[in-house]
């Protein structure tokens, strides 16, 4: 079982410089066809001061951690054994092709489901953007899959 003391934990902070090239992998790969998200024209006749990113891209800000599994090792669970299990955004304001982005992040919540067969960590991640704008609040719950009877 996961021990519960690492509710409150604080993940080491991380910045990520926003590419356009970036952006526009992301939405090409999620099927994104707006082209305020493909065009940087568009994206300016639309009133945007650069290419936005594509709504959940800031998920994959996460990712570009040097250390995007650190939780998992301080909990001490196997990469194999996760699922991605939720995750939602609140957005304060946009983010953009230029922005450099800075995340925190907190394991808010650890508890377990079926006897321990599975367990859920939550964490609470804070966008800010160079000027120290907050851009986006995420959360994200893992799933982590243990052997029958929740003996990892």
């Amino acid at each position: 079982m996961i021990d519960t003391k690492h509710i409150g934990y604080k993940l080491a902070p991380h910045t990520v410089d926003v590419e356009k090239g970036q952006l526009r992998l992301f939405a090409k790969a999620v099927g994104e066809t707006n082209p305020i998200y493909l065009d940087e024209i568009a994206a300016r006749d639309a009133g945007h001061a650069a290419l936005p990113a594509p709504p959940t891209f800031a998920f994959s800000l996460n990712l570009m951690n040097p250390n995007p599994f650190e939780f998992l090792d301080l909990l001490g669970v196997d990469l194999s054994r996760i699922l991605h299990g939720e995750q939602a955004f609140r957005y304060h304001a946009p983010i953009y092709a230029g922005d450099t982005i800075t995340i925190e992040g907190e394991i808010t919540d650890i508890y377990d489901k079926k006897g321990g067969a599975l367990e859920f960590v939550v964490q609470e991640f804070v966008a800010t953007n160079q000027d120290g704008t907050r851009v986006v609040e995420m959360s994200n719950t893992t799933v982590v899959r243990n052997p029958a009877g929740g003996d990892a």
